[in-house]
């Protein structure tokens, strides 16, 4: 991204997208959930169909992949062959089956002079949405907007550019063979950083942006964007080990929370233990998680029951590892874990282990986080786990949406109001 401004071109350009998704969203707004469901089935067959042409397409990415210098797990993530795109048009046919939440009565009343009072579920609007190098993301954000009645402008990153131009290209086919607005969706057909910025400056024809990256990017739209953000920093999260926890228990969610999947928001980076059980619960969590090749980080308390653990710095309490790294602590109280947690955390995922209902209660009050789980791991913070559906992405914010944000978090809602030619006296 960059702070200078832009062209006139590129603002011209993106001003017309802008334009053009408001206009698309006032359509949207009335859309029938049945011509939505429509578009998204009729989407994932034509993506089957051009399957051919998007592997072509995504073989000019692949091509360019070592230019940009991605990692060979970045450039995996990248590549598309026909069952990963089955798989994503299996993820759009699976929000068609979801509950439409546009139209929604979330609560009503009447009042004792007669005036009837009506809370509504609407979409937001337009949502500009800025992602990573991943092609299915672009199909994934597109239908969960339309489904929820919003249109989106889709910037993602440069090295999927030819892919994700093939995408929306089959998904904009399918709009206008089904009803929808040809502009619902829209894909940033610029890689200059500048238009960025000067989507950011248009917060009075986009309602949110959401930005899925690292933490640089996320602050800087943060910071520059004109209109509400949804966003996550990072995901420092915490497993804590109460004095009543199962030692078993514990060692298999610390050994899934970590290890599972490490690259991920919501994998365990920090593990604290109750000093009434360390002795006993240390070795064996230190064990498991050295056998899964584990660098251990540990205060000067835990590190006397680890064997190999390195000493933590200040620094180990707030870092998102993102790999093979943990930092342990040993803590006093459930009250010294959840200060620990809210001081050091990310707001995201956090955990307690525990045989103790009244302390999984004072746990899951006093810790300032978007999910806390009890006795389990920290990876099932997930829109489709939660029974969500597709999602797109997870808030650590608290206005407007925390957690996971499916179809519903991308809603607001208006008041309708219904008389019989009542006045106010």
């Amino acid at each position: 991204m960059s702070t200078t401004a832009a062209t006139p071109e590129i603002a011209q350009y993106c001003l017309q997208t802008a334009e053009a998704a408001r206009a698309a969203s006032y359509q949207l707004a009335s859309l029938d959930a049945e011509v939505k469901n429509r578009w998204l089935r009729h989407a994932a067959d034509a993506l089957v169909a051009a399957s051919d042409m998007i592997i072509q397409e995504n073989e000019k990415d692949l091509a360019a992949a070592p230019d940009y210098g991605l990692t060979d797990a970045a450039i995996d993530r990248l590549r598309l062959d026909a069952g990963r795109i089955k798989s994503i048009a299996t993820g759009l046919e699976e929000i068609a089956m979801l509950p439409d939440p546009v139209g929604e009565v979330i609560e009503g009343h009447t009042r004792p002079g007669g005036l009837q009072i009506l809370k509504r579920r609407v979409p937001l609007g337009v949502v500009f949405f800025i992602y990573e190098s991943r092609p299915n993301v672009t199909a994934d954000a597109a239908g969960i907007c339309v489904k929820s009645g919003n249109a989106v402008i889709l910037r993602g990153g440069k090295e999927a550019i030819h892919s994700s131009k093939a995408i929306v290209k089959v998904l904009g086919e399918s709009a206008e063979a089904c009803g929808v607005p040809k502009d619902a969706v829209q894909l940033v057909s610029t890689t200059d950083r500048q238009a960025v910025g000067e989507f950011l400056s248009l917060g009075e024809l986009i309602d949110v942006t959401i930005p899925r990256g690292g933490e640089g990017l996320i602050r800087r739209v943060a910071a520059e964007a004109t209109m509400p953000v949804i966003k996550h920093f990072d995901g420092n999260c915490h497993v804590y080990v109460d004095q009543d926890a199962d030692i078993e228990m514990a060692v298999n969610i610390i050994e899934n929370a970590k290890c599972q999947r490490m690259g991920v928001c919501n994998a365990c980076e920090s593990l604290l233990v109750h000093e009434k059980i360390a002795a006993d619960a240390l070795p064996a969590i230190a064990k498991r998680l050295t056998e899964r090749g584990v660098e251990i980080r540990a205060d000067e308390r835990a590190i006397t029951w680890i064997d190999n653990a390195l000493p933590a710095t200040d620094e180990d309490w707030s870092t998102e590892y993102l790999g093979p790294t943990i930092s342990v602590a040993v803590v006093g109280s459930i009250e010294d874990a959840a200060a620990h947690i809210n001081r050091y955390g990310s707001h995201h995922t956090d955990a307690i282990v525990t045989g103790d209902l009244r302390a999984a209660e004072t746990f899951t009050t006093l810790v300032d986080s978007a999910a806390v789980m009890v006795n389990a791991s920290t990876r099932f913070n997930d829109g489709s786990v939660f029974g969500l559906g597709a999602e797109i992405g997870i808030s650590t914010d608290k206005f407007h949406a925390r957690g996971p944000c499916g179809l519903r978090e991308l809603t607001t809602y208006k008041y309708i109001v219904r008389g019989d030619g009542h006045v106010r006296t």
